[in-house]
Order: structure tokens, then sequence, then C-alpha cells
């Protein structure tokens, strides 16, 4: 679209504020996008993951390896490899040039999320459910997994001071208690920070694998960590229903201007519903940081939080159904979320009324119509001998609907080193949602095999019945005439 005919008050705004449309390829259950935002991944229940065209809003891939549902998404920093995890235990790391899987990973316990090196797509994190968390090597076949620490480092004595052993005694009892919910790298990724399941939040080495600080957050549980594309400000979203915004300081200088012992996690922001107290089900930035999203437990709607002074600036009114995963858009004001009981993909975004007046300056709107004079050769009519000529040379021209013409954005995609997923021209058409249905809240189950053909054989029933009832009829009345 011609930015010249946008209202530039609309340009202005930095948040959408409009239902605009609607995906569905399955039933979806988490949604990721890529680092420019060409692309959005879609993780299904059935375990397929579908990666949409967010331009022309198709199917572009599908990757069909997990049997369970998709917990986690994770995009490599050149959009090129996908780290998915799922219910079956497993996470795979898949090469969207032609849709195979690198890696293939097993666990010995469920995968509450995983995410990908920002550097190193061979190297990514994952937290299990009721288990240590997990650094994993996949540069060789066999993967190398180093274990996490969960329990947070404790003061140590100074001075020459010591702690009291019952003292010791009852912090290693509450230190055995922590288990690790959600882990993600920093932005250079020589850092992971991690939250636990009793509200703390551990920054671990990278390479040696310890803990180097640790700060009591909250008191409950630390559910879902986001860091803002500058990669200093973190989103927390815990079970105490309060969602914060914390400032961290540049971990890349430690050792060179920060010491450890002097790392500081600052809370900047606490967003919640003082008068519902409502539960949040995943949170996330805006592409700039300014902004924060939230979907909301048994709530339809999605709250938008600036950061500027914390104050609550839009509610998007969503569809008539709780929403999951929120995600906004790398670099436009587009936010998109998943609906748990449909499994569709709604957009919201900002619909631009066109200034038309811009296309020349002696263009007038006018609120009415008026009467036009129409010009003498305005709309002269060639004659037909010439038009028809012009359609018999198209038609001799036979059309290419194989070759993929380079654009200038691809060979600038190129050149800086970002991947563009190939077009396969022989995908399946997307998948409906129809065969999965809405137990409960949050609950989906298959649809019985045999509903739809019993439908479809009563109505073939009724339509015959009224068929020979019709015919009955008019018999009828050819009697009695």
């Amino acid at each position: 679209m011609n930015l010249s005919l946008i209202d530039p008050f609309v340009l202005a705004q930095d948040y959408p504020d409009t239902l605009t449309e609607k995906l569905q390829s399955g039933h979806a259950t988490c949604l990721r996008f890529d680092h420019t935002g060409d692309y959005l991944a879609s993780g299904r229940v059935d375990g397929t993951v579908v990666i949409f065209d967010i331009e022309t809003n198709g199917v572009a891939r599908k990757l069909q390896g997990h049997t369970r549902q998709i917990q986690s998404l994770s995009w490599s920093r050149d959009g090129r490899y996908l780290l998915t995890s799922s219910q079956d235990w497993k996470c795979i790391l898949w090469d969207l040039k032609d849709g195979s899987r690198v890696r293939t990973v097993r666990f010995e316990a469920p995968v509450y999320i995983a995410e990908l090196h920002p550097f190193n797509h061979l190297l990514f994190v994952a937290s299990l459910f009721e288990d240590q968390p997990v650094l994993v090597d996949v540069s060789s076949p066999k993967p190398i997994k180093r274990i996490l620490p969960s329990a947070p480092l404790r003061p140590q004595a100074t001075n020459g001071e010591e702690i009291d052993p019952a003292v010791i005694a009852k912090q290693a009892a509450q230190d055995a208690k922590h288990s690790t919910c959600v882990t993600i790298f920093t932005a250079f990724g020589n850092h992971i920070i991690a939250g636990t399941s009793k509200g703390w939040i551990n920054i671990i080495e990278t390479e040696t694998c310890t803990t180097i600080h640790s700060m009591r957050l909250c008191n409950g549980v630390v559910i879902l960590l986001r860091l803002a594309s500058n990669g200093r400000d973190l989103l927390v979203n815990s079970s105490d229903r309060v969602i914060r915004t914390v400032l961290m300081p540049d971990l890349s200088q430690l050792g060179i201007d920060l010491e450890p012992s002097n790392i500081k996690l600052q809370v900047e922001h606490k967003f919640q519903d003082v008068v519902n107290r409502l539960s949040w089900n995943h949170v996330t930035f805006s592409s700039t940081g300014e902004f924060v999203t939230a979907t909301t437990f048994m709530n339809p709607d999605v709250y938008v939080w600036e950061r500027g002074h914390g104050s609550l600036v839009k509610i998007l009114e969503g569809p008539r159904e709780e929403l999951g995963v929120v995600e906004w858009h790398p670099s436009r004001p587009l936010v998109v979320a998943c609906g748990l009981e449909s499994g569709c993909v709604y957009t919201w975004s900002i619909i631009s009324p066109q200034k038309w007046s811009a296309l020349a300056p002696d263009f007038g709107e006018v609120e009415e119509n008026v009467e036009y004079v129409e010009q003498e050769d305005e709309f002269d009519v060639h004659p037909a001998e010439q038009v028809h000529q012009r359609r018999l040379d198209l038609e001799d021209e036979e059309p290419d609907v194989v070759t993929l013409d380079r654009v200038k954005s691809d060979i600038e995609a190129d050149a800086t080193g970002i991947f563009a997923v190939p077009v396969l021209l022989d995908i399946e058409d997307s998948d409906s949602g129809e065969d999965i249905i809405a137990v409960g809240p949050g609950t989906m189950r298959r649809r019985t095999p045999g509903t739809g053909r019993e439908a479809v054989a009563g109505d073939a029933d009724k339509d015959s019945r009224s068929a020979t009832n019709g015919v009955a009829r008019g018999a009828t009345r050819n009697r009695r005439r």
C-alpha cells in the first residue's frame, strides 16, 4: 500500500485497535513470529507445525514429526531453523529449506519450553516437568545434555562469620523443592535466565552452567519470561496474577565493569487487574518494547499497557472464546492470538483509511455525489478488431507458473544473510479444525468418525422423504382434478 495514501495520524499509532482477520489450519495451540515478521509459526494440537506467510495469509510449509500437542516454538536468528517442543517428550530442530529434521532429542520428562541460542542454532535450553533444566548441544548426532541448577544462589558468609547450621539445613530443604518452569537466553546468549516454581529468578552462566545471581521476585510460580528487543527489559508472568517488567543490567559487561555481586534486577512496573483479579494466560512485549499485552483466563479480551506511565491504553475486543498464546509482530502494530476452543488464529491491526487526495494536487474528496461533466475523448471506445487482436496476442504467450521471480526484497535478504522460506507449489490445502471439538474450556477431543456420516445420511434420508412426499402430494392433486 502506498504510504502517501494513509492518514499520518494513523501511522503514528503504535498499537492495534481492531480485530481484522482470522487464520486457521487445524487447531493452533501456540504461535511465534520469526525475527523479520515475514512468517508465523503455529503449533497444533495434533503435533503438526504450520508456517503462515504473513503477506498472503497462506500456508508456506507444514512440518509433521510430533505426535502430541506442540508446547513451544523458537526461531533461529536467520529464520532458517525452527525448534519445536511437544508433549511427546521430544524436541525437533527443523531446517525450513527443505522441511527436514536436523536433530531429534528425546527427554525423560515432558518439556515445558525450549529456546534456541540467539547465535547458535545447534544449542538450546529446555525446561522439563518436575526435573532439572537441560542445556543441549546438538552439534553432533549424539546430543550432549548438561544439567542446569534450579536451586537459588544463597549468600555466603562474610568477614569470618559462620552461618547457623540449622539455617543451612532449612535452606537446603527449601532448595530441594525448587523446580525450573521456564528458561530463556539473554540477548548475547552468554547467560540463561531461569524462573522457578517458588518465584525466584536465577541467572546462570552458559559456559560453566553455574548460577551467578538469584533474586526472589514473587510468591507464586514463574510461568513465562520474555525479553524485549533491546535485551535489557524482562517481562515476567507469574501465578500471583501480576505481570512485572524488570530492568536488567548489561550482563555482557560481567568481569569488565560489572561484578556478579553487583547484579541488581529492578522491578519497573506491576500490571494487574485490581478489580476483577484476572489471571493472565500469556504475555509479550511490543516490537519496540514500549507496550505490554496479555490474554486473560476465561476472558476473550486482550489487554495492552504502555510502559511510560504504566497505564492501560487499550482493551482489544476478541471473539467469543478464551484466548491463549499472544504474539506481537516484530516491526508492525499487529497482534495475533489463538483461541483455546476453536484453535483459530485471530489478528488485530490498524485499519488505515486512504487519502486519495494524495494522488494528485487537484484531486478533491467530496462528502456526497456531485454531477460530473464528461470530456469529449475521455471514454473513447477502441475498435473491436484492435481489442480482439490484443487478446489473441496475449493468448500466444505461455505463462510460467513454476519459476519464481526474484524480487528486490529477496535479493536484499540474501545479501544480509536472512533466510527466506522457499515456496512449495504442491503443498496441501489448509486443514480444517472441524475434526477437533471443544469439550470444555481449554479441553478438546477428536470428533467421532461416524458423526459426520450420520448427519449426511440423515440429511439424505430427509431429502428423499421430502421428495417422496412431494410426488405423493402432486399425484393426489392430479386425481382431484
